[in-house]
């Protein structure tokens, strides 16, 4: 394009906006509704202040601080969704807030909610420092002494020696947990993305600050960098096209260019507009991104490696919250962006959750690591979860709302269990070290047994409610042969769970066996919560899939 032209471009477009000071060039404040954003608002300003701590506040309280000012703003955010959710936000005043960008609905409080407690019990976790036994007269936990130096340097030995502790792993958490609270709740697709960005940084960063192993651990941050750079390419990618496709980033504005409803087309978008290519595309690249996270086949290479090498108690952390706002994204984007593609994303979607189901439970049972083995369980959870997702009705979303809250509890609960099981190594997550451990510790044994006993799906434990619930709305939703297979892969997971169990309780313990260390009170309660939990919502479900089924219906 020559010069002249691009000049007349612009003094065209100038000559055609209004003149300053008329009506129509007022530049108009957005409206933001803080209280209903407050949830996220809290978490953010509690991240916020953690940075600033680890500024100013002395070395020896800042481990005091950090974990006062993530337990309050968790807490207090909590306390913002009841009282949203008591406010009506969550039925009647459902609506769309932040100028479009976040939707305050049924599905984004209730999954916001799970986000928190489940990361509040995580965050109980992260301030163990009991385990390991004290190293020069100071307590240690499960991060890097200094995450900065070189493993095995000099400089990491006189960090150990000093007492110092990474305390930054609180402020990482909140600013993940802001991220995970907007994921779901996001109601453009470039929210989407930005939330996406702010919890997976954190998480990356997270994985890499074990104690021990830490090249383990370092290796393990830098797949999970790779593979999920990788996968936000995908979505990025994607959200271009459908960008391409609908002229807008909105929902609802795509919803209603995918049904046809939207008349009035742009002539600049007209061609763009009827290339369904763009469209199907699109929507694959995203719905790549999203299953990444969820670690659904065979998108999941990045679970086992980076469930074991990242310290345990973010891999409980990351395994719990970052499944529960993926899936919560995933129905978003399925039920209200693309209900008009159900029969075209449904066949994609069946097979995803049909291999999954199938690859999760059998690459279990060769497992020899205790992180491993939970990694491929729940990559197979992830394909029963994509059984209600697949529903697509009412039932199918608050079914899959319930096996979220159940799981979450689960997750995080047996991950700490795992701390407790240790040698001089550290942690003893072989196998093979579990064996007699009912009769070393066998309330520590029993606690395990009933987790995974949950994740098997036995009945009178919540993994029993949520799997029936899925099985059930996916059966009613025209998907038996879904609910089959997913049967057939609980009984193959069912083996080596029961496995487990035989090893600890029917085994002989060796001499040079691990020993089970005694937890503060902290991990006291997050096992103790889990264990709660997983036997309450088996026993008496029904007050909390009412509460699910209230909540399954989304804002458009």
């Amino acid at each position: 394009m020559s010069a002249p032209t691009v000049h007349s471009l612009w003094t065209n477009l100038a000559a055609a906006a209004p003149p300053p000071g008329s009506p129509g060039s007022a530049f108009e404040a957005p409206t933001i509704e803080y209280a209903q954003l407050s949830p996220i608002l809290i978490v953010v300003g509690a991240a916020v202040l953690g940075v600033l701590a680890e500024a100013f506040v002395p070395r020896k309280a800042r481990y005091y601080a950090q974990l006062f000012i993530a337990v309050v703003a968790i807490a207090a955010a909590f306390a913002a969704i009841v009282g949203l959710a008591a406010s009506g936000f969550g039925t009647t005043k459902a609506h769309i807030a932040a100028e479009g960008a976040i939707a305050v609905d049924g599905p984004a409080l209730f999954l916001q909610g799970t986000i928190l407690l489940a990361s509040l019990v995580a965050v109980f976790t992260f301030a163990e420092r009991r385990l390991d036994p004290e190293a020069h007269g100071n307590r240690i936990d499960s991060f890097a002494a200094d995450a900065a130096a070189v493993p095995g340097s000099d400089a990491e030995k006189a960090a150990v020696k000093a007492g110092f502790t990474t305390t930054e792993v609180f402020p990482l958490a909140m600013f993940a947990v802001a991220g995970l609270l907007a994921f779901p709740a996001a109601n453009d697709l470039l929210t989407l993305f930005i939330a996406l960005e702010v919890f997976s940084l954190p998480l990356y960063l997270l994985c890499a600050v074990a104690r021990r192993k830490r090249l383990m651990s370092q290796e393990a941050a830098v797949k999970y960098f790779l593979l999920g750079a990788f996968s936000s390419a995908f979505l990025l990618f994607g959200i271009a096209l459908l960008y391409g496709y609908a002229g807008s980033v909105s929902y609802a504005k795509i919803a209603d260019i995918v049904d046809g409803t939207v008349q009035q087309i742009d002539p600049a978008l007209a061609d763009t507009m009827g290339n369904d290519a763009l469209l199907l595309i699109g929507m694959a690249m995203i719905l790549m991104g999203l299953l990444f996270k969820v670690g659904a086949v065979p998108f999941h290479m990045w679970t086992p490696d980076v469930y074991q090498g990242a310290p345990t108690p973010v891999t409980g952390f990351m395994a719990a919250a970052t499944k529960v706002a993926a899936f919560g994204a995933l129905l978003r984007l399925l039920y209200v962006v693309l209900p008009g593609l159900t029969w075209d994303w449904r066949p994609v979607m069946w097979g995803v959750a049909i291999v999954t189901m199938l690859g999760g439970a059998v690459v279990a049972i060769t497992q020899t690591d205790i992180k491993r083995l939970l990694a491929y369980s729940s990559i197979a959870h992830g394909g029963f979860i994509l059984a209600g997702v697949i529903a697509a009705t009412p039932d199918g979303i608050s079914s899959v709302l319930f096996y979220l809250l159940a799981y979450s509890f689960v997750t995080i609960g047996a991950f700490a269990v795992v701390t407790l099981v240790r040698d001089a190594g550290g942690e003893a997550t072989h196998l093979s070290k579990w064996a007699g451990l009912g009769r070393r510790s066998p309330l520590v044994a029993a606690v395990f047994a009933v987790f995974l006993l949950a994740f098997a799906g036995i009945p009178l434990t919540s993994g029993f409610s949520g799997k029936f619930a899925v099985f059930k709305a996916a059966a009613e939703g025209g998907a038996g042969v879904l609910v089959v297979v997913g049967v057939l892969s609980s009984a193959v997971a069912a083996f080596f769970y029961i496995r487990v169990i035989v090893l600890m309780f029917f085994s002989e313990p060796k001499a040079d066996g691990p020993t089970v260390a005694v937890p503060s009170p902290l991990t006291m309660t997050a096992i103790g919560v889990g264990v709660a939990v997983t036997l309450v919502l088996g026993v008496a479900p029904q007050y909390f899939l009412d509460l699910a089924g209230q909540a399954g219906v989304f804002v458009r």
